[in-house]
């Protein structure tokens, strides 16, 4: 059998499967803060989209991992690891400030607080299990890699923690105060001030829980 002269090989360019799996994420993205999870159904999903329901479905299976690949994109986007690397060469007041600033401007958004309020929807409306998976999906991952960056800077010498998972809740309350539950509650008249708020109360955080925590 002679092979043709010319054969074609792939060109540049994302698959196509790639491509519609991306359009499926941002349709159920926008569409499950829109209408809360419970309002989301697959179909509108497909709509959104503009592919089959099937298409949809081949991809992520049911609702239920749908959204839990919509939050692990959506955090794995805004809070990549490198967020978490520890340099034991960097003063780790900076490495605490880049993590704190980062971690407070995003959980004070009006996108991520919009998540909340559907979640919490869904909540009250007995599909609790929207919130497990957002709390596995967001909080629980984060929380692993906060700790493991702590744990690396006691083992350092840069830290004197004894209880590392209890300092790592401290750390994530203390850069954001009451400045998500604010924004929940659509307390925030001025964007520019509400803005400068978060940055000053990231880095008094960092202060305190280096007051708590720095080597003696």
């Amino acid at each position: 059998m002679n092979c043709p002269a010319h054969a074609k090989t792939p060109g540049p360019g994302r698959p196509k499967d790639m491509e519609k799996r991306a359009a499926i994420l941002e349709a159920a993205k926008a569409l499950f803060i829109r209408n809360a999870f419970a309002g989301t159904s697959m179909d509108a999903v497909a709509a959104e989209a503009g592919v089959s329901k099937l298409t949809v479905y081949s991809h992520f299976g049911d609702k239920d991992n749908l959204f839990r690949e919509v939050i692990r994109a959506r955090v794995n986007d805004l809070l990549p690891e490198e967020t978490y690397h520890f340099d034991p060469h960097e003063d780790i007041a900076d490495t605490l400030l880049r993590v704190a600033l980062t971690h407070a401007r995003l959980d004070c958004n009006a996108e991520t607080v919009g998540t909340f309020r559907a979640i919490l929807s869904d909540c009250r409306q007995g599909n609790p299990r929207y919130g497990r998976l957002m709390w596995e999906e967001g909080a629980t991952r984060t929380h692993g890699l906060m700790e493991r960056l702590l744990q690396q800077a006691v083992d350092a010498g840069k830290l004197q923690i004894d209880d590392v998972p209890r300092a790592c809740v401290q750390f994530l309350t203390l850069i954001k105060g009451n400045l998500m539950m604010r924004q929940m509650f659509g307390c925030c008249e001025c964007p520019d001030s509400y803005a400068a708020e978060i940055e000053a109360t990231a880095r008094s955080g960092v202060k305190m829980f280096l007051r708590a925590y720095l080597p003696r």
